[in-house]
């Protein structure tokens, strides 16, 4: 009589191999069926980090950041941001002065600056007439007399360099449930841009363009035709097959369906209303900037609950990768170094040619679309790499960080469901999952701009230090 056991080494093995990939390889090599399983210890293993994640699980605390992250992600899915002008930087955003640069992700200094930036800041400065050429603009970066400062600490997002300087003309966004503004200068479409690095004389020309036709010819129209509901359109968009990060043809379209009626009345020549039409459909880029200060009027009202840890900021500097959480001071930063950013690159380039992830646009996946919401946008892939089936993963995977799903920006692939809304820092490292975040990628070197797309991740000490912080604050 044979025991279950031994019945157990006559039949074929059929193996699960679970967090070594290594093994896969040896079992598959003895003629078994071994299937791996993606897993890592909580927090990595790390004892620290593991201790900080039990204490917060004690019955008393636990009620109370699910009750305070309840309140955030209430507030982030109830914002109703609504576009309601345009405006020179000067005059709208606060805390901007004439010698002010505003760039992405936490601060940084001149010296420090990656590449992109670098060509971003000397292009804006020869922009604003401070600087004769890049050579005196670089000088003068360096002097000290001007003032960097991010975008994210004056109620403002730039995606890449996200360099903005006092005569760009922002989005003005409203969030009409609770009354906090945010902004975003204009897209520059996607030729050799500014935000990407490039600063020769054809991307100060176009600035001076926007500055002086497309942006006042925008806050004229929406002087004229009112509000826009940026909330809706973005649910069309998403609906339509947008991810709203990276892909944006059908949120453009939906954008200019509501801004076209209100630009034709304005009083600007017919020829300049075609330059600007011209411009709009140059590229399906051009509505990217708006759903970025829209993501960010919803997530700065979220920001400042007691006890939440909620992410309300993921932000990147080309060089350091920074979030900021609910229930922490607004100017603290935790930060880690920025990551590559893996995909596709153009033609005659290649990743040792890439700067490294950059850029405030990371306010998309904090808010729920981009690299969150790719299940509804299968067509990003040949720009980011991977599959159909892996996208669809992400979104599902960022369902496993975040604290609920937001009903009012939904994904019809996935029965409808809304987006994954409300990264807490302790579920990323109680999982092991990274926000997941689909990008540009800006050559390393100044005066060059876009060589690729791809997706990237946070350094995960980002994460260890939050939850540290959180903790000695709420203790």
């Amino acid at each position: 009589m044979t025991s279950p056991i031994t019945n157990l080494f006559a039949a074929d093995l059929d193996v699960i191999n679970v967090g070594l990939a290594m093994f896969e390889g040896d079992i598959a090599a003895q003629g078994a069926n071994v299937t791996t399983l993606d897993w890592a210890p909580p927090a990595g293993g790390n004892p620290e980090i593991l201790a900080v994640l039990d204490g917060l699980e004690e019955t008393a605390v636990a009620a109370r950041i699910e009750a305070a992250n309840a309140e955030a992600v209430e507030r982030i899915t109830d914002s109703r941001p609504m576009l309601v002008g345009f405006g020179r930087a000067l005059d709208v955003v606060p805390g901007m002065t004439p010698k002010t640069i505003l760039h992405a992700g936490p601060p940084i200094t001149w010296e420090r600056m990656a590449g992109a930036m670098k060509g971003a800041v000397t292009g804006a400065l020869v922009f604003e007439g401070l600087a004769a050429d890049l050579d005196e603009a670089a000088a003068l970066a360096a002097s000290g007399e001007i003032t960097f400062s991010p975008c994210h600490e004056h109620n403002c997002v730039g995606s890449m360099a996200g360099v903005t300087s006092a005569s760009m003309y922002m989005h003005i966004v409203h969030n009409e449930t609770y009354g906090n503004t945010a902004y975003t200068n204009l897209s520059e479409q996607m030729a050799k841009i500014l935000r990407m690095g490039a600063n020769d004389q054809s991307v100060i020309d176009r600035l001076v363009w926007m500055r002086e036709v497309l942006g006042p010819m925008l806050k004229e129209a929406m002087e004229i035709g009112g509000p826009v509901d940026l909330r809706l359109l973005l649910s069309q968009a998403l609906h339509m097959g947008d991810e709203c990060h990276n892909r944006n043809g059908a949120g453009t379209l939906l954008l200019m369906q509501a801004l076209a009626p209100s630009l034709l009345q304005t009083g600007f020549t017919t020829e300049q209303k075609k330059e600007v039409f011209d411009f709009i459909a140059s590229s399906d880029y051009f509505s990217g900037p708006t759903w970025l200060a829209m993501a960010k009027a919803a997530m700065d009202a979220a920001h400042g609950i007691e006890g939440s840890t909620i992410v309300t900021t993921m932000a990147r500097n080309g060089v350091e990768f920074g979030i900021r959480v609910s229930g922490l001071p607004g100017n603290q930063w935790f930060t880690g170094p920025a990551q590559p950013v893996i995909g596709p690159m153009f033609a005659g380039y290649k990743p040792e040619d890439a700067g490294l992830d950059i850029g405030d646009s990371a306010i998309s996946e904090t808010y729920g679309f981009g690299g969150f919401a790719m299940a509804t946008a299968p067509a990003i892939v040949p720009l980011v790499g991977g599959t159909v089936q892996e996208a669809i993963g992400f979104t599902r995977d960022m369902g496993e960080i975040t604290t609920t799903q937001n009903p009012n920006v939904t994904i019809p692939m996935l029965d409808f469901q809304g987006i994954p809304t409300g990264i807490d820092i302790r579920k990323v490292l109680s999982t092991g999952i990274l926000p997941v975040i689909n990008t540009a990628i800006a050559h390393k070197e100044a005066g060059i701009g876009m060589i690729g797309a791809g997706i990237t991740h946070p350094p995960v000490e980002v994460f260890d230090q939050a939850l540290v912080a959180f903790a000695d604050k709420l203790s």
